[in-house]
């Protein structure tokens, strides 16, 4: 298999969570048994690892705190099922307030879908 369609689709899957795309959307990308890890990171100090149900229940929950978001990809790589990605992340609060980030995330391919996501994630102070 080659690592092609696994990057155009985290680059599609990153441009549906900028779009604010409902949960329906986002689970297309996903194997039904995927798990996503966050690590510890400000806004979340005890990190969390969530299934389907739970990955999509904090997209929905996303979508009400967030006016817009954005991801600016700095560098994307592929090995075999891999995909690592160091991106930049904006997201406006529905008050206004702009929120900074910067990700590294790691993603796990199953048939062609996301089956596993790890982030390490670090916030600009606010």
């Amino acid at each position: 298999m080659t690592t092609e369609p696994n990057i155009e689709t985290v680059r599609a899957y990153l441009a549906a969570l900028q779009g604010l795309a409902p949960a329906r959307e986002i689970a297309l990308f996903f194997s039904a048994d995927a798990e996503q890890v966050e690590l510890p990171n400000q806004l979340n100090p005890n990190g969390q690892t969530s299934d389907l149900e739970s990955i999509l229940e904090r997209v929905e929950k996303g979508r009400t705190l967030l006016r817009a978001q954005s991801y600016e990809i700095r560098n994307i790589v592929a090995s075999g099922d891999a995909v690592a990605v160091e991106a930049d992340w904006s997201g406006t609060l529905a008050n206004g307030t702009t929120l900074r980030a910067h990700f590294a995330m790691f993603f796990e391919f199953s048939e062609g879908r996301i089956a596993r996501q790890r982030n390490y994630d670090c916030f600009e102070p606010f």
